[in-house]
């Protein structure tokens, strides 16, 4: 049966409005934007570390630095949301963006391309679960794994569609104009979406805050589904930011390959990962018409491949051949995307719509710390091992003890169809009395 007694469950479907996918498409091009922005700086790495004299650990650094105020202007911007349209909050987290990319576009130090990237880091915090709370205005819960896969894959295809143009860039101009590049972009699509972009019409936060029964944050913050949420996408999200700021320096010093190749095998993981997301958006979905629960079709099913990928990226280090270990990186590390595809639509099952927006960005504050965490172990990893390919080799087999260990976590936490009937009767006894306080009968 459904998880929590939807219409869904009941045999019927609540229809999806006129627009939808117009405003899907957008946020999913929102989303390309935002991680363009993301890889420029690991596939510039090499040259950015020759020009500016960089040592691994300073570079760790500035791929750390991204995630400085990451987390804390997500759960800021998360509040907001709960009151203001979403439509002018994703405007300006776009214009953050644009903006932040011109300075680099002249001869800069290390210190304001850390800053630079702070900024930037803190415009794109919030990006992720803003732009799911906006999708989710438009679907009902029983139809939005697949379009949250879709505004995932707006990761993959910002790389994969980004990375081949910005690396010819660099090759055959600088780096300093490839940041210069995602600027315009970023202002092109500030324009779309003044021009089109729209507010749901299925839900109102504001007569949401005023009729539904609200939940204390303490008991949405502490369900086992939310800690596992954030949990298994934190192993995932350590994957993904060694995947930004390390795979193509890994590409290049660590396997010998040029920065003209290593350009195109950076597509590889991205390709292969866009491919899980949009299969498991698409067979979660499938489940859930047929009358598995939440638990099964969210949880397990975004859980398991996480301990798969942890085990096959642990086998790289004992292949031989570069082939070999850039495969096992690439499936091991691509194999994680599954579980960004099922934790928005799991904490959206039992959190008021009038509280999501600030539990989505709390749950993306607090996974993202791996973002700050990993490419900084790893640039350490490098400089104090004995050799520099021994020192990734290390990093990546810290990265599947990780993603391993977020798996099961996950695997055992993840019951968003009892958390949901849990808490909301919980908060219907709460709300009964005052209700029976005011009430003339």
């Amino acid at each position: 049966m459904s998880a929590q007694g939807t219409p869904a469950a009941a045999g019927k479907t609540t229809r999806t409005p006129k627009g939808a996918w117009t405003i899907t498409f957008l946020l999913f091009l929102f989303m390309l934007v935002n991680f363009a922005d993301k890889i420029v700086v690991g596939l510039a790495g090499v040259p950015i570390m020759t020009d500016l004299k960089l040592t691994p650990e300073q570079f760790g650094l500035l791929g750390s630095s991204f995630f400085f105020l990451f987390s804390i202007a997500a759960i800021v911007v998360g509040f907001i949301v709960n009151k203001v349209p979403t439509r002018w909050v994703l405007l300006a987290l776009a214009v953050i963006w644009a903006l932040a990319q011109f300075p680099m576009v002249g001869t800069v130090s290390f210190t304001t391309l850390l800053i630079c990237r702070i900024v930037l880091g803190a415009g794109e915090g919030p990006a992720f679960s803003v732009a799911a709370h906006a999708i989710y205005k438009w679907f009902p819960d029983e139809k939005r794994t697949l379009p949250t896969a879709i505004l995932s894959q707006g990761s993959a295809f910002g790389v994969i569609l980004a990375v081949p143009a910005l690396n010819w860039i660099i090759v055959n101009h600088s780096w300093h104009y490839a940041f210069g590049a995602l600027g315009v972009v970023g202002l092109i699509w500030v324009a779309a979406w003044l021009a089109l972009g729209k507010e749901g019409p299925l839900e109102d936060t504001q007569i949401s805050a005023a009729t539904e029964p609200k939940i204390p944050y303490l008991q949405l913050l502490t369900s086992r589904t939310f800690i596992g949420c954030v949990a298994a996408t934190f192993g995932a999200y350590w994957a993904l930011s060694l995947g930004l700021t390390w795979f193509t320096p890994f590409i290049v010093k660590g396997l010998g390959f040029s920065q003209s190749q290593a350009g195109f095998i950076s597509i590889l993981p991205w390709v292969f990962g866009a491919t899980i997301v949009i299969l498991t958006g698409w067979i979660s979905q499938v489940m859930m018409a047929r009358g598995y629960n939440t638990r099964v079709a969210r949880g397990v099913l975004g859980s398991v491949p996480l301990v798969i990928g942890g085990l096959i990226l642990a086998m790289m280090p004992h292949v031989q051949g570069a082939g070999l270990q850039i495969a096992f990186l690439v499936v091991g590390s691509g194999l994680c995307g599954a579980i960004y595809v099922v934790c928005p639509p799991m904490l959206g099952e039992f959190t008021p719509t009038s509280q999501r927006g600030a539990i989505l960005a709390i749950y993306g504050a607090l996974y993202t710390l791996a973002g700050i965490i990993a490419p900084a172990v790893m640039g350490a990893t490098i400089q104090r091992a004995g050799s520099t390919l021994d020192g990734y080799l290390t990093g990546f087999t810290i990265n599947a003890v990780v993603m391993v260990g977020s798996g099961v976590i996950g695997l055992l936490l993840l019951w968003p169809n009892t958390e949901h009937v849990r808490l909301t009767r919980g908060a219907a006894a709460q709300a009964a009395p005052l209700k029976g306080a005011v009430s003339p009968t």
